[in-house]
């Protein structure tokens, strides 16, 4: 009863629409779950149905490249991303990689990966936001893959510029000498699926991919929460 009345006077709110949940619901009401734009990518595997993989071709051997939503602006990804990002929501991400983990579990793709690394921040900018995004969607899908993931294998070295408003050249050459392998051993003979918020031209995750193969993974695949 007391739940019930604390409930009544402050709400949780859903991310994804910013009406109050209802009771069992957790962080995306039933209606927004629903209506989010999915991909559904992880049904096309890596062939040339997968729009995604094809952003790759050329560029970085991508295994699988794979995302949970379609970014829209202006629209309930959108809000997601923000109060994730930028409203302090962080259990958000884990949330949303439980969720996608389940998916990609049932399709059988957890054989297909032996270590998960998000993307890092550098230093400056994760005491500044106190947390990395991309951990917390890292982890949510580690625990549904049953499979581990690692915060510690790539660093950062440079606090780049926003990329939102670059082009593809300046997004690459913006990142191009910014991630650095510390954890060698960790990653050598590896299958990594290597996880961020989202995916635009791919120039940061292309960086971190090739950063990963020079330091002798045998593959690497790329997940993201959402991609334009």
């Amino acid at each position: 009863m007391l739940q019930d009345f604390l409930s009544l006077l402050f709400p949780e709110i859903c991310h994804a629409c910013d009406q109050p949940l209802a009771r069992g619901e957790h962080y995306i009401c039933t209606e927004c779950n629903v209506k989010l734009p999915y991909t559904d990518l992880h049904v096309h595997g890596a062939t040339e149905l997968n729009y995604l993989q094809q952003r790759f071709w050329g560029k970085v051997p991508v295994r699988f490249a794979f995302s949970y939503l379609h970014f829209r602006s202006k629209g309930r990804v959108q809000r997601v991303l923000h109060k994730l990002k930028y409203k302090g929501a962080q259990e958000l991400g884990e949330h949303l990689g439980k969720r996608y983990g389940a998916l990609l579990y049932d399709h059988g793709y957890a054989a297909h990966f032996d270590l998960i690394v998000p993307v890092p921040l550098h230093r400056l900018k994760l005491r500044r936001r106190g947390y990395n995004q991309s951990e917390g969607f890292a982890k949510g899908l580690a625990e549904a893959l049953q499979v581990p993931w690692s915060s510690k294998v790539l660093e950062r070295a440079v606090d780049t510029d926003s990329q939102t408003k670059k082009s593809r050249l300046d997004r690459w050459q913006n990142v191009e000498q910014v991630f650095l392998v510390k954890q060698a051993e960790e990653v050598k003979g590896k299958r990594i699926l290597l996880v961020d918020d989202v995916l635009t031209t791919g120039a940061t995750l292309e960086a971190c991919a090739h950063a990963l193969l020079q330091h002798g993974c045998s593959e690497v695949s790329v997940t993201t929460i959402a991609a334009a």
